[in-house]
């Protein structure tokens, strides 16, 4: 199985391997407590991002296999990944839109919809899973949008 991320383009989004901008995209974009929250993380001593942990970040998705930068309007604004268990001929999604910006615009599930058409059409998994904080509405109705 190929596990390189293709370049996947959408009617909004581009699906990519990252570039030097990035890093500074990331930058630009505040670490609110609701994004913190939403990844699960701890809201209670909140830093800014410095420039090492937003190369750093950027770094990580450029070496790891099917993670993809999320560009819309010539701006990077989150990731998607698929972790694939060739074994099984499955996977676990996760997609993340960093730039609050942005939400609210159906970008999450226009994103959900291209990695799924690509793994089961190109990878030819069998299943697809995640998981999704129970008060992480938005993400829910992001995924159940992209099934239906």
């Amino acid at each position: 199985m190929n596990n390189v991320s293709p370049l996947l383009k959408g009617k909004n989004v581009i699906l990519r391997k990252p570039k030097d901008s990035d890093v500074n995209d990331y930058l630009a974009c505040r670490q609110t407590k609701e994004l913190i929250r939403m990844y699960g993380g701890d809201t209670r001593n909140l830093k800014p991002l410095t420039l090492q942990n937003a190369k750093r970040h950027v770094e990580y998705i450029k070496s790891q296999k099917l993670n993809w930068c999320i560009e819309y309007q010539q701006r990077f604004v989150g990731e998607a990944r698929l972790t694939v268990n060739e074994y099984d001929r499955r996977a676990r999604y996760a997609i993340g839109l960093f730039d609050s910006s942005v939400w609210n615009q159906g970008l999450g599930t226009e994103v959900t919809k291209l990695v799924l058409a690509y793994a089961f059409e190109h990878l030819h998994l069998h299943r697809i899973d995640l998981r999704v904080l129970e008060y992480n509405h938005r993400a829910i109705a992001c995924y159940e949008n992209a099934v239906l």
